[in-house]
């Protein structure tokens, strides 16, 4: 199997990185050791610091590993981490045989000649999700498949629904959304709460009521974008959400509605063990389009890569391990581990059939949409930045949202 050549890559790849991860750029004073000590040790990097040796997942690697008849060399990074030095060891033709890595950043890989096509490694992606296969198409080739994929949703309290008569039935579209807010307020009560703040964070959660509205990355200062910022603007104008927004992460906007008083919180799956332990009842709901249906959400989650090798004998081996960790079993089980939805129908039904709780969150990832879908590649996080500048311009009252979408689409071109 033979790959393209490797394009020279530079600090312009590094810093895009870094911007899609929405993370801080490492040191980066070096490649860690890719190759193990013999032919026989294969290396495997991922964005999972936290699973320990003796994890479930560690214990995955190995038995694929031995599955392939190798050993496995596996090391855990924090994801800005990874990326970078999936870059870096790519330079000295050093990089790990495979590499699990967030869905944003495949594209950049790619583009820097860092992944083999699945054309020319062989994975077989004929049963994942076209949506969420999408993530890791550029220029019309697929670099991996992922491992799972996470989204937003929205949560309800629904003691604060039942006290304030609203019927989550009811709940279809923007209008019926923002008419249970305004009944959630007169019962004394906190409507909704997102995470707005100017990182990669803001741009997540605002994606789905910007798809929702039917608008395109392309086009920041349509209309239908316009509709979508002054959707959360008139929320806070009226108080249906909080300033707090503003600055809020994904993780302080959960804990104000773990505090019991907001009817509504937009949030991810990651929240689902935290909703447990919440001490109310609740429930999830697809976020809703404009006009209805289930708005399009960003969705999160890896992809399981082969990256360029010198030696290209070594391709074999590798397919064999990304294979394996990627059979219906495993990923079953794996996603199970995460916390994320499957990313094939099969594997999905199973989940469904183990947790009911998890029947919601399957319908928003069939809804959800890679955020560099659309083949915007290395173009998003340059299109992201801009975007949650316009929504902290419009929601601080410095301009309306009409003129900070066309602000944000002058300075993207």
């Amino acid at each position: 199997m033979h790959s393209s050549s490797r394009r020279r890559l530079t600090a312009v790849a590094l810093s895009t990185v870094v911007a899609a991860t929405g993370a801080a750029c490492s040191s980066g004073s070096g490649s860690a050791d890719a190759k193990g000590s013999d032919s026989g040790t294969y290396t495997v990097w991922d964005p999972y610091p936290q699973f320990a040796k003796g994890s479930d997942w560690v214990k995955l690697l190995d038995a694929c590993g031995a599955k392939a008849g190798v050993k496995i060399k596996r090391t855990g990074y924090d994801t800005s981490d990874l990326a970078n030095k999936a870059l870096l060891a790519a330079q000295q033709d050093n990089s790990a045989d495979v590499l699990i890595v967030d869905n944003p950043v495949v594209s950049t890989l790619a583009e820097a000649g860092v992944l083999t096509s699945t054309e020319d490694n062989k994975l077989d992606t004929s049963k994942v999700d076209p949506n969420l296969l999408a993530a890791g198409q550029s220029d019309g080739k697929t670099y991996g498949t992922p491992i799972g994929a996470n989204t937003l949703a929205l949560y309800y309290n629904k003691k604060v629904l039942k006290e304030a008569g609203v019927d989550i039935a009811s709940v279809k579209d923007w209008t019926s959304l923002t008419a249970a807010l305004a009944k959630v307020k007169a019962a004394g009560k906190k409507g909704i709460t997102f995470s707005a703040i100017g990182t990669e964070e803001g741009s997540f959660q605002f994606l789905p009521w910007f798809w929702g509205a039917g608008a395109k990355l392309t086009a920041l200062d349509s209309a239908r974008a316009a509709s979508a910022l002054s959707l959360w603007k008139d929320w806070l104008k009226e108080g249906y959400a909080p300033n707090s927004v503003i600055n809020n992460t994904q993780t302080t906007s959960w804990q104000e509605f773990a505090g019991g008083d907001y009817a509504f919180a937009e949030n991810g799956t990651w929240q689902l063990a935290n909703a447990k332990k919440a001490g109310f009842d609740y429930g999830v709901l697809p976020i809703p389009g404009a006009d209805g249906g289930s708005a399009a959400a960003p969705t999160g989650g890896e992809f399981v890569t082969i990256p360029t090798q010198g030696d290209t004998g070594r391709y074999a081996t590798t397919q064999k391990l990304a294979t394996c960790l990627t059979s219906t079993q495993n990923l079953y089980d794996t996603d199970t581990t995460l916390s994320y939805v499957a990313p094939t129908s099969e594997v999905q039904a199973k989940q469904v059939a183990a947790n009911a709780e998890l029947k919601p969150w399957v319908a928003a990832v069939k809804a959800a949409k890679g955020r560099t879908s659309d083949d915007l590649g290395t173009k998003y996080p340059k299109i992201s930045e801009q975007l949650w500048k316009a929504v902290q311009s419009a929601l601080s009252g410095a301009k309306s949202p009409k003129d900070a979408l066309t602000s944000a689409q002058a300075a993207v071109k």
